[in-house]
């Protein structure tokens, strides 16, 4: 153990709903839980605050404040062009700090449909 803080990659935990809304999704919708969850854990700042923090994430994901007001709350990670998210707060601890899954949501076509071909 470091007295120093530590960074990436951070521990993540799940609350027990939010795993068994996860294990409940379909298989295809569970890849891309575990992608969000894999840029989460590999952030430089779990926060992403900033302009254009986000923009090391794929064009299908993004980050927001639950609150505006609180630069250091809640945030939730959308994934699939906004079809689903992932609602998360980050505990920055010195000794082991992590993000902490409180809901995770999908709401999207199964089995996904191909986008409409291009003129």
């Amino acid at each position: 153990m470091t007295d120093e803080f530590m960074g990436p990659p951070w521990q993540m935990d799940w609350r027990r709903d939010a795993l068994a809304s996860r294990d409940a999704l379909p298989e295809h919708v569970r890849k891309m839980v575990d992608e969000a969850r894999a840029e989460l854990v590999t952030a430089k700042d779990p926060y992403f605050r900033g302009l254009d923090a986000d923009g090391d994430l794929p064009e299908t994901m993004y980050v927001e404040s639950v609150r505006s007001s609180d630069s250091k709350g809640p945030r939730i990670l959308y994934f699939d062009n906004h079809k689903g998210w992932l609602a998360y707060t980050f505990v920055r601890r010195s000794a082991d700090p992590q993000i902490v899954v409180v809901e995770v949501f999908w709401q999207g076509t199964d089995p996904p449909t191909p986008p409409p071909a291009e003129p």
